[in-house]
């Protein structure tokens, strides 16, 4: 069977989720609670390669096994096995095709900004701490710009792989609720760190350091000298993933997305 799992991770301890010699990684907890479970899966392969200190709300991984655990079940005996702050949230059978990946159609992903004068204690291994005042709407009319099919060749890190960086993203918003300022950003597809450098730029829009059409600009222009900082990774979470409903029945007529 390939079995599809819902992953919720914290971050904060973890070298993000792809195995490296160089850290705990999110993927190994995962692989070795499944060989403990008996499961004994060749490897685990994710939706996102999210980095270190970066969460998920809903990572999507599939494995492929020849044991006979009801997919739903999985939840019950993983959360068994698993750290505290990794939990398996959802189990299913997929087909053979299926691939958690290359078959996603679509991200969500949410930045969560504390901009108040001093820290939280409780969330600020979930939230980057801007301690001066922001100016939320300047940030909210900087980001109208992105929706839509661009070239985001600008908004990429060093080290991307990407083949292609033209994106489409559905939704680019900012809301604010009392000292939180929260950034939810949607898209097919995402480059290397997009989403950090996109609430990096935004601070700076709001704390006037950049113009508030910086993004506009780097849309045109391709540098990524016209947006601002990486935002720190503890503020990102993976909230969401999205596959076209015959990822599910009929995987093997969709054409893979390797952007």
């Amino acid at each position: 069977m390939r079995i599809l799992l819902t992953v919720e991770y914290d971050g904060t301890r973890y070298a993000g989720w792809q195995r490296q010699q160089n850290g705990l990684a999110v993927q190994q907890v995962l692989e070795e609670a499944l060989q403990r479970a008996g499961a004994s899966p060749s490897g685990v392969t994710g939706s996102s390669r999210t980095d270190a200190g970066v969460h998920a709300l809903a990572q999507r991984v599939h494995f492929d096994t020849d044991v006979s655990i009801p997919p739903e079940k999985y939840p019950f005996v993983l959360n068994n096995l698993l750290p505290p702050d990794v939990r398996v949230t959802a189990g299913r059978e997929v087909p053979e095709g299926f691939h958690a990946r290359f078959l996603a159609c679509g991200k969500t992903y949410t930045y969560r900004i504390w901009n108040a004068r001093h820290g939280t204690a409780l969330y600020r291994c979930l939230s980057w701490h801007v301690p001066v005042p922001l100016d939320d709407r300047r940030m909210r009319a900087s980001l109208a710009c992105l929706t839509g099919t661009h070239d985001f060749a600008a908004f990429q890190a060093a080290g991307g792989t990407a083949k292609t960086t033209v994106r489409t993203l559905e939704r680019a918003e900012l809301t604010r609720d009392g000292s939180w300022l929260i950034l939810v950003v949607s898209g097919n597809a995402f480059l290397y760190n997009m989403v950090r450098i996109i609430a990096g730029t935004a601070v700076e829009i709001g704390l006037g350091r950049l113009p508030e059409d910086a993004f506009s600009t780097a849309l045109r222009t391709g540098s990524r000298l016209d947006l601002g900082m990486t935002a720190p990774p503890q503020g990102l979470e993976l909230t969401d993933v999205r596959y076209p409903p015959r990822a599910f029945t009929d995987p093997l007529s969709l054409r893979w997305h390797q952007p």
